[in-house]
């Protein structure tokens, strides 16, 4: 390839939707990744022990088999296979209860008890209006469109969310503290806790998303995604580069015409260049500083990250001992044992402190996935979110911490640390250091506060994808509608590319 129509920086999930975008439109794509192998966040490796597969970064995906941007692609197609559990979020407290949710609605209802009712309400509701709903959240803003084939009756109720706390909004619609407490622990993938202002529509979504696609797991591991958006990019010619750091953006002219690698080559791109980076790597490392505004470059100086994240895998013996039935059929379990332990949670992390009895996200991935580990054996994953620093460092830190996350597990799995065979931990910057986009161990782009979604992401007035340089365009998950794995970023990116070439 000479010289590509377009150059996509960054082979992680956003920049390989962007490329086959692009690819399927007729042009040539070439995709540069600084790291030695593609796929960001989303891939998997043996850690631990030999057969044991664990997903480095992201590993259950809600919008996997229902996202816009994905369908498309048609990625089952491709090699991919979406596996799941028989629940998909279980939420079970030390005082014995556990509340859990799924694409079963009978059962979810089951387990809700006396909430069952108001949650089948919520999810026949999802169930009417998904497809419109995620068009209308997934594209680019200001979508006015989608949003009308929304309507307005469903915007309005949407609204009613968003302009709640979780905890507002949990105490108003369930009526039991097991209840309440799932969908302020499923915002807490974020950096939203249950009492923050217009909080409630992270954990609404995700709960939502829960009830319909899923917490879905692909057979293999998450590198299945990656390998089959790699196998259809290749199908449309497109080329991508591992092992490739770009260095520098040129400008000519006022645009985009080329990046120079730190191995000091030059790449040529006649339409387009896309990033698939942080949005603080794009306007303060690869462009030159005159070329990007002072008030943007300051945006950018200051710009909010969400919170660290502490991740940790296992091989195990045997299952998790559950003591509740539902946890052990969940493919992701959320601790937390009421509203005021995810606001505790939330206020310690936010003071830069080590949370003293940690919320974790666990996935139990061969559930549903039995490739994963050797017969008889199971692989876990857990995460907590942690300050992105410490000021005596990770290093002293993290055994302890990690020692912290087990004896949590223990508390609701008497057993669990017997089945331990090996255990990797992660801390943010090993995060940071796997996948630079991620970072001080950020998961998801930067905050997810209202203050730094929709048209304040990444800053106003660049919410478009589009960049104050002609040609070139922002396609991480550092614009909206921000982390997931659902490609929307990239996919809108492209399509501004696509447009502005007519």
């Amino acid at each position: 390839m000479i010289t590509p129509d377009a150059i996509v920086i960054g082979a992680g999930p956003n920049g390989l939707v962007a490329a086959n975008y692009l690819a399927q439109a007729g042009w040539s794509v070439l995709v540069l990744e600084a790291q030695k192998r593609p796929g960001g966040a989303v891939w998997t490796e043996e850690s631990t022990l030999p057969g044991f597969l664990h997903d480095v970064g992201a590993a259950f995906f809600p919008f996997g088999p229902t996202s816009p941007a994905l369908l498309p692609l048609d990625l089952p197609d491709a090699g991919l296979v979406w596996r799941h559990a028989p629940l998909d979020s279980a939420h079970p407290a030390k005082d014995g209860t556990c509340a859990a949710i799924g694409r079963d609605l009978e059962a979810s209802k089951r387990s809700l008890g006396e909430d069952g009712a108001a949650w089948e309400k919520l999810a026949r509701w999802h169930a009417r209006t998904q497809d419109r709903l995620l068009d209308a959240l997934l594209s680019t803003l200001p979508a006015v469109g989608p949003m009308l084939r929304f309507g307005p009756a469903n915007l309005l109720k949407l609204a009613a969310v968003a302009a709640s706390s979780g905890r507002g909004y949990a105490e108003g619609t369930f009526r039991t503290e097991p209840a309440r407490r799932i969908l302020p622990a499923l915002a807490l993938h974020t950096d939203v806790g249950p009492d923050d202002p217009f909080g409630a529509i992270v954990g609404f979504m995700l709960g939502m998303l829960a009830s319909s696609g899923g917490f879905a797991i692909p057979e293999g591991g998450a590198a299945s995604i990656t390998r089959a958006l790699l196998k259809r990019l290749a199908e449309l010619g497109g080329v991508v580069r591992t092992g490739t750091r770009v260095k520098r953006i040129v400008v000519r002219e006022g645009r985009a015409a080329a990046v120079i690698t730190e191995q000091g080559e030059e790449f040529e791109a006649d339409r387009a260049i896309i990033a698939d980076t942080s949005a603080p790597a794009l306007y303060l490392r690869l462009l030159d500083p005159a070329l990007v505004p002072t008030p943007l470059a300051e945006s950018m100086r200051n710009f909010k990250y969400g919170f660290g994240t502490f991740k940790m895998d296992w091989a195990l013996s045997g299952p998790v001992p559950w003591s509740s039935e539902d946890a052990a059929r969940a493919a992701v379990v959320h601790t937390g044992d009421s509203l005021d332990d995810l606001a505790r949670f939330t206020a310690e992390v936010r003071r830069g402190e080590l949370p003293r009895d940690p919320y974790l996200v666990i996935g139990q991935q061969t559930l549903a996935d039995p490739t994963r580990a050797p017969a008889g054996k199971h692989t876990l994953w857990a995460y907590s979110r942690v300050p992105s620093t410490l000021p005596g460092g990770w290093k002293a830190a993290a055994p302890s911490f990690a020692d912290r996350i087990e004896a949590r597990i223990e508390e609701l799995a008497p057993g669990f640390k017997q089945r331990i065979l090996a255990r990797v931990i992660m801390t943010p910057p090993d995060l940071e250091a796997m996948d630079e986009n991620l970072v001080g161990g950020d998961l998801g782009g930067g905050s997810a506060q209202i203050q730094h979604q929709l048209f304040f992401r990444p800053v106003f007035p660049y919410f478009r994808y589009r960049t104050p340089i002609r040609a070139l365009y922002l396609g991480s998950s550092y614009t909206h509608p921000g982390a997931g794995v659902h490609g929307a970023c990239g996919k809108n990116a492209a399509e501004a590319a696509l447009r502005d070439e007519g």
